[in-house]
């Protein structure tokens, strides 16, 4: 039995898994916020649960070193030694949930993915996940002449670029202390909330209360996106609309700098929620508007997962010591 986890900013699963590695015999998801840790996590799921686990892999929203990592936008510091001791197992494998994703794309079914450009892969070329949640991770796969192995990043931390006049002034707007601005602070769920903040002072209108009272729980970024794509709020669509744009130029620069000719694959939370959006043609604008290279980008496929368990399959997987792939489309 293989226990795995991913765990990010706003939801911790956890899956056991037997002899199906794509369907698990349990699973749970958690809010993370409400838990002071792993190690309770884990507790409360195996409470009622008999399960003799042989091996366990988790996936951790930051980097992964020595065994150890902080989540980037939650309290957690996880500890590969301490969850083995829990777990009584030998080891445990943690892996970042971007890499982790990387590996699950070999688990998933046609149906898993949607196609915004099928584009003319290239059988060996490699491959970059991008996934838009809480935060931005970006991950890829390489070809080392007989499979594909991944690698991990922390490529969304990376300097925001503007790429338009609106952009330098949302730049600006963030960067108001003397902050850093990263493309997560622009194209996440965090970005969502800042991008619109940005707005709204720009367009001089007022905000509606429902939204107010949204940004005050801590639920600012379901709203706006709920809002946009409803069209109940013109300056939430305009948010929605520029960081899909964003999205997009970022997507093809990580598709530039792996040379990702295998293709992109939108992960995380936000971008199966908003279809409509990235299929209206502002992504793939943003995508391809890389001057020269524009008909290499024109070539790459980008797929859309749609399936929220892919970190939760590649911990299995890499728990399992199986290498990963690419699927061919």
């Amino acid at each position: 039995m293989i226990l795995a986890g991913d765990i990010g900013g706003t939801h911790t699963r956890l899956a056991l898994f037997d002899a199906d590695p794509h369907v698990p015999v349990a699973s749970e998801t958690y809010a993370s916020g409400e838990h002071a840790g792993l190690v309770e996590v884990l507790q409360a799921f195996l409470a009622d649960r008999a399960a003799s686990i042989d091996g366990a892999g988790f996936a951790v929203a930051g980097p992964v070193s020595g065994g150890r990592a902080k989540t980037t936008n939650l309290a957690w510091p996880v500890d590969a030694a301490q969850l083995a001791d829990v777990l009584g197992l030998a080891s445990v494998d943690l892996v970042n949930d971007l890499y982790a994703n990387a590996y699950g794309i070999a688990e998933l079914a046609p149906e898993d993915l949607v196609t915004l450009n099928p584009g003319d892969p290239s059988v060996g070329g490699n491959a970059a996940v991008i996934s838009a949640g809480t935060g931005l991770g970006e991950a890829g796969l390489y070809w080392d002449g007989e499979r594909y192995d991944a690698f991990a990043s922390e490529g969304g931390h990376c300097d925001f670029a503007p790429r338009t006049e609106l952009e330098i002034e949302l730049l600006r707007f963030l960067a108001r202390d003397g902050a850093h601005v990263s493309y997560e602070h622009v194209c996440s769920g965090i970005g969502l909330v800042n991008v619109y903040r940005f707005l709204r002072a720009r367009s001089g209108t007022g905000e509606p209360t429902w939204l107010t009272e949204a940004l005050a729980r801590g639920e600012g970024a379901a709203a706006i996106g709920e809002a946009a794509v409803a069209c109940r709020d013109e300056v939430c669509q305009q948010a929605l609309a520029l960081m899909v744009s964003i999205y997009g130029a970022e997507a093809g620069n990580l598709a530039l700098k792996l040379l990702a000719t295998g293709g992109v694959y939108l992960g995380g939370g936000i971008a199966p929620r908003i279809l409509p959006q990235l299929r209206e043609g502002g992504f793939l604008a943003a995508f391809t508007d890389k001057g020269r290279f524009a008909p290499l980008l024109e070539r790459i496929p980008i797929h859309v997962i749609v399936n929220d368990r892919t970190a939760l399959l590649g911990a299995a997987r890499y728990a399992r010591h199986q290498r990963p792939s690419v699927p061919r489309r």
